[in-house]
């Protein structure tokens, strides 16, 4: 079972991403409002999340900032960033995350994301 991380400031977006998972078999083990929180729980977790959806702007630190942090941690940690400011795209990229999935965006293309990324295709 695919263990996923979800790291999203806005609480509707986040009980969704979770419903959705849930709904296709992967196992979230964990949520963080902001990118702090993400990389303090990162840390706290003994078993680490096979993908992490990690949204960009967000209070306290953002997700460029956090995924820098959790690579430098981890650097085989796969990152799917799922932003509405596709500007950012190519610095998530360049920092290391495995894939960037622009706002809104279909249920059907972030479950293929994530089954993509994770098998390493």
């Amino acid at each position: 079972m695919i263990r996923v991380l979800i790291v999203e400031d806005d609480l509707s977006l986040q009980r969704l991403y979770e419903m959705m998972l849930i709904t296709f078999g992967f196992e979230v083990i964990g949520k963080a409002s902001n990118g702090k929180d993400a990389v303090e729980l990162f840390i706290s977790m003994p078993l680490k999340p096979d993908i992490i959806l990690m949204d960009h702007r967000m209070p306290l630190k953002n997700g460029i900032e956090a995924s820098i942090e959790i690579l430098n941690l981890n650097s085989h940690t796969k990152i799917i960033f799922t932003s509405a400011d596709k500007s950012i795209a190519n610095k998530a990229l360049s920092i290391g995350a495995s894939s960037f999935i622009e706002k809104p965006f279909a249920i059907t293309a972030l479950h293929k994301e994530i089954e993509r990324v994770h098998n390493g295709s």
